[in-house]
């Protein structure tokens, strides 16, 4: 897929919409070679996908060793709004806690005095993180109104290829 293309699919009202969320689902190879799929928060810069991590987190070895990954952000009403995003993801050790995790962490419901507790604990937790930056491959939002899955597509037009015949 073109970089251009992603950035159509990335680009479109319900994308940006899925990707304001709160979580994804992100599969990747693990170190024993199983697949695992996995929620985590997220945010959306623009351009890649970053989610954050401790320094001793499983799946950052597999990463390592395997950068592809497959990321599903979607809804849970009828019908579901899908957004499937293939990528690379890249390994950033960082000091002290980056402010994704904080922005990404920003849209649960907490008082003002939760966060400044929840916050405290973070910093008193960690004394770095590691930011997974995931490069965009390939994009398909699925809305079950302009999109749909591509073997669904394949049947209709099987179908209206029966049709007129």
């Amino acid at each position: 897929m073109q970089p251009n293309e992603i950035t159509t699919v990335l680009n479109l009202p319900i994308s940006r919409e899925l990707l304001a969320r709160d979580l994804l689902r992100m599969a990747y190879v693990a170190k024993d070679g199983t697949p695992r799929n996995i929620p985590i928060g997220f945010t959306w810069n623009g351009s890649h996908i970053v989610v954050c991590t401790s320094k001793n987190a499983p799946k950052l070895h597999s990463l390592r060793n395997n950068p592809q990954v497959a990321l599903t952000i979607d809804t849970e009403v009828h019908p579901p709004r899908m957004l499937l995003i293939r990528g690379r993801a890249e390994l950033d050790v960082v000091d002290g806690i980056p402010a994704e995790y904080l922005q990404m962490n920003g849209s649960y419901v907490m008082t003002p005095e939760q966060r400044v507790e929840w916050e405290a604990e973070v910093h008193s937790l960690y004394d770095g993180m590691v930011r997974i930056v995931i490069t965009p491959t390939w994009a398909k939002l699925i809305d079950f109104d302009t999109t749909l899955p591509t073997p669904v597509e394949e049947l209709i037009r099987q179908r209206a290829e029966r049709q007129h015949a």
